[in-house]
């Protein structure tokens, strides 16, 4: 799985309006505590190592990666306080884990060198801090309703460095969430997956392939909040030709696609993001033997 030529899938991007200072500190995540300096290392490819953020300064470079791609490079409108300080932050930042790939061979401290980044929500630690990121776009909590004996995680603000964005960082990225998933009993992963641009009309070909062949259907099923709503069918099934269309799709949806997943019913305009969104669901138990072979079933493929 690659990324994108300008590495900006945003995976999860929507707004909302509580207070990161009224957190709860009991919901904080395992990645800010003090943490052993081995046992949070999910894997290593060469130079380069995955693992969860271990400190708020951690955090606070993963932030400033994530605006020099979002704002720098997708030209994205964030709040004056986050423009003045050249980070992309949030309230879900102070209870989310936070996913790192760092390079090594980077003189400096860790903070130094990050050059990527996933942010991972549990369920439980959702519902604890007033639900998913992305339930402001999309209606999760009817997904969630239809699973109350499945564990769900919300993948989000997914960015990765320009000199960076290769086979192996994305390996790197994707062996974390597999072990993180893993680590926690997750039964499914979602995650708003993004075209460039605020017309969705210009990715008719792509978007009307995934209506036509990977739609979530039935208790996996996902519509956008109905305010919100924008079609994906927007060409007949016989004009789409398969080809183009997998040519058409950013790289990342095309990786989601690999593993086994499927796109919900329609998509999100977000402005201030100048993306369009789809929502990318993602049941464990769907994801294809050939990925899970070659992970790792306890993903051991890229592990320390």
């Amino acid at each position: 799985m690659a990324f994108h030529n300008a590495g900006n899938e945003r995976i999860i991007m929507s707004v909302n309006v509580f207070n990161r200072d009224t957190v709860a500190e009991a919901h904080r995540p395992s990645s800010t505590a003090d943490a052993p300096k081995e046992a949070d290392v999910f894997g290593r490819i060469g130079n380069l190592e995955t693992r969860l953020a271990r400190t708020e300064s951690e955090i606070d470079a993963a932030q400033a990666v994530r605006y020099r791609v979002f704002v720098e490079e997708m030209e994205a409108k964030l709040s004056a306080e986050a423009m003045r300080r050249k980070r992309d932050f949030d309230a879900y930042d102070a209870f989310c884990d936070h996913l790192l790939v760092l390079d090594r061979s980077i003189e400096g401290d860790s903070e130094d060198q990050i050059v990527g980044t996933y942010r991972l929500l549990r369920q439980e630690v959702a519902m604890a801090n007033g639900g998913f990121y992305s339930a402001s776009e999309f209606a999760i909590d009817e997904l969630l309703a239809r699973h109350p004996d499945k564990r769900f995680m919300e993948l989000g603000r997914s960015c990765v460095l320009p000199d960076y964005r290769t086979k192996r960082t994305v390996e790197l990225l994707w062996q974390g969430n597999w072990a993180y998933a893993l680590k926690h009993g997750m039964s499914a992963m979602f995650g708003c997956a993004s075209f460039p641009g605020i017309h969705p009309e210009s990715h008719a070909l792509a978007l009307s392939f995934l209506h036509h062949n990977v739609a979530a259907k039935d208790e996996w099923a996902v519509d956008a909040l109905p305010h919100l709503a924008r079609a994906m069918d927007l060409m007949p099934a016989e004009a789409v030709n398969p080809k183009k269309a997998l040519v058409a799709l950013p790289p990342l949806i095309k990786g989601y696609l690999r593993l086994g997943a499927m796109v919900g019913s329609s998509a999100v305009v977000d402005r201030a993001f100048n993306t369009t969104d789809v929502l990318i669901v993602l049941p464990i138990a769907s994801i294809s033997d050939r990925y899970l072979n070659y992970y790792g079933a306890d993903a051991g493929r890229f592990a320390s």
